[in-house]
Order: structure tokens, then C-alpha cells, then sequence
């Protein structure tokens, strides 16, 4: 009981911290509806760095990702008057990257990459990262090395659809709901191919690990 009090009050303050974060942002978002364009820039200050972190992490490319995001910014700020609060800002914005991130990698056909390191500590993957520990030095350098060559490959068995929710579940942090916000789809999508992704990483990083 004390343990999913705890877990239940973490959520709460998330919930609430989430629910004051898009107030302010609405009131911002306001603001500029209304003809207070300067106040667009509390909004790029607020959200640069996470909206550059998700876009660097679909593309692994630091000057496309700059673009991206700058891109975002200006697709967010044209279509600002058509913002109405249905979602948070934040959800909203990041549905804007996302998409033009897919684009880019449509059209252009770019692999994506995955950080072995930036992997949620979940029970599967502590016992690889346990495994990792048992190295050392240049040992360890090399083993990492190798590992993320192999989750890289991995990675690319996944369609673009499925690489996408394991880089904002997993590097960018998001809930699964703010997941099925940004991409468009029901929240037993997003774990799904959530699910379907774990198992088919897990399986090519055991087969590794093994060997």
C-alpha cells in the first residue's frame, strides 16, 4: 500500500506539473493570438532544447536537426492562430517535429540511430547494462562500441513507425499518452508497437550477448 501511495503521489505531482506547464503555455499561446508576437519567444526559449533533442535523436544528424527544429518553430508560429487548446502546446509542437522529421527521413531515405546509453533502465535492459559494468577500460569501449553497432542494426528492422515511439518512450521520456498525442494514434497503439519493438530489440541484443 505505502509503495503505490508513493507511485500514485509521484504521478499526481507529474499530472499537475504537466497541467500548470500548458496553462502558462495557453496563456503564452494567447498572447500571441492576439498580437503579442514577441511573446512566441518565451515559447522557442521554453521548448528549444527538447524539440532539438527528439529531432536529433530521429535523424543522428546535428545540422539537419538544427534546421528541424528551426523549422518547427516556424511551422508552429504560422500556424499559431489555428491553435486551439484541444492538446498542450507541447504535445502540439512536438507533432509538428515529429512529422517533419518523418518527412526528411522519408525523402531522403536516412537511416536512423539509436543510444544503447540513453536507454530507460528497464528490467531487460538493466541486465545487459549489468552485464556492461562487468567491463572495463578499453574492454568496456570496445564491447559498447560493438553493442551499439549491433542495436543500430536492429534498429533498422523496425519500421519507421515503431522507431519512432521507442525514441520518444525511451530517449525522449514521454508518457504513452503524450506519444499517442504526437503521432496521431490510440494509446494500445503506442504499446503495441512499443511492445512489438522491446521484443525485437531485446532479441537481437540477447542473440549478442550470447554469442
Amino acid at each position: 500500500m505505502a509503495f503505490a501511495a508513493k507511485v500514485l503521489g509521484k504521478t499526481m505531482v507529474a499530472s499537475s506539473e504537466r497541467q500548470q506547464e500548458a496553462d502558462s503555455d495557453w496563456d503564452i499561446v494567447r498572447r500571441v493570438q492576439t498580437g503579442e508576437i514577441g511573446a512566441f519567444d518565451q515559447l522557442v526559449l521554453r521548448y528549444r532544447e527538447r524539440v532539438y533533442g527528439v529531432v536529433y535523436n530521429m535523424t543522428a544528424n546535428r545540422e539537419d536537426a538544427a534546421d528541424l527544429t528551426q523549422e518547427a518553430f516556424i511551422k508552429a508560429f504560422q500556424s499559431i492562430n489555428r491553435f486551439q487548446g484541444q492538446s498542450s502546446f507541447f504535445t502540439w509542437l512536438y507533432r509538428i517535429a515529429v512529422n517533419s522529421s518523418l518527412t526528411h527521413l522519408r525523402k531522403h531515405k536516412l537511416r536512423t540511430f539509436f543510444s544503447f546509453e540513453k536507454i530507460n533502465e528497464d528490467d531487460k535492459t538493466t541486465e545487459i547494462l549489468g552485464q556492461l559494468t562487468d567491463k572495463s577500460g578499453a574492454d568496456r569501449e570496445v564491447y559498447v562500441r560493438e553493442l551499439q553497432e549491433k542495436l543500430n542494426e536492429a534498429m533498422q528492422k523496425l519500421s519507421i513507425k515503431h522507431r519512432t515511439v521507442v525514441t520518444l518512450f525511451e530517449i525522449d521520456g514521454l508518457s504513452h499518452e503524450q506519444i499517442a498525442e504526437v503521432v496521431g494514434c490510440s494509446v494500445g497503439t503506442v504499446r503495441s508497437r512499443l511492445h512489438y519493438a522491446k521484443q525485437l530489440l531485446q532479441a537481437e541484443l540477447q542473440s549478442y550477448l550470447r554469442s
